[in-house]
């Protein structure tokens, strides 16, 4: 019978050399199932079969890994391309698309969300977003204003989903409505829609920004 040597008991082989893009991609499988806190350094090493120290030869620490798995699940984000639709509809898809990459990694998305170097300059959503803004007709000198109000709407309202406020705060009744407590409807017990409230918050940005620049428009010597 061949001979086979086998490794020392207690000892790992690991075939796949270490590279940042299998770090990160591990790292996100870790914080998709445990949450961002439950991610350490060893706790990644192990789920890569390597030696922990050997980590820091491609990150030097957890911060690292965490910039790095953001900036690649923000690389994933694509969106369809409707070039020849009305601004609006294109801020509803890019917001919708935004969405369900947040909800793909919530735990991930609610601790970027609170960071402010979240958004790059370069990130396909704000390239997105920024063109779309232009497109609507808003001064360019107005187009970073204008869409980072919109980013900052947007990343609240998706915090509040993925933290649990939203439903909460849509739970809550208004004074004096205590009495009717007894005859809430299923819709009531089941709690708010968030699509809807989605697609409400969307439509009033929308409404804002037509507003903004119809009264730009109309404004005296807005055509010279």
């Amino acid at each position: 019978m061949e001979n086979v040597s086998r490794p020392p008991r207690g000892t790992r082989k690991r075939d796949v050399p270490l590279t940042e893009v299998g770090i990160y991609a591990a790292a996100l499988r870790l914080i998709d199932q445990d949450g961002v806190e439950a991610l350490t350094m060893r706790k990644l090493a192990t789920a890569l079969d390597a030696n922990p120290m050997s980590l820091y030869h491609h990150v030097p620490n957890k911060d690292a890994v965490l910039r790095g798995v953001a900036r690649t699940v923000g690389a994933q984000f694509r969106t369809v391309t409707l070039e020849d639709a009305p601004w609006q509809e294109r801020i509803r898809l890019l917001a919708t698309d935004f969405r369900t990459l947040a909800h793909r990694h919530p735990m991930l998305m609610a601790y970027s969300f609170s960071q402010p170097d979240f958004i790059q300059s370069d990130d396909p959503f704000w390239t997105g977003l920024t063109a779309i803004v232009a497109a609507a007709g808003v001064s360019h000198s107005e187009v970073p204003e204008i869409a980072a109000l919109m980013v900052a709407v947007v990343v609240g309202i998706l915090s509040a989903e993925l933290n649990g406020s939203l439903q909460q705060w849509a739970s809550l009744k208004p004074p004096g409505a205590a009495a009717g407590v007894d005859e809430a409807t299923d819709a009531d017990r089941a709690g708010p829609d968030q699509d809807h409230m989605f697609r409400l918050v969307i439509d009033t940005l929308i409404t804002g920004l037509e507003g903004r620049l119809a009264a730009g428009r109309t404004r005296p010597g807005a055509d010279r």
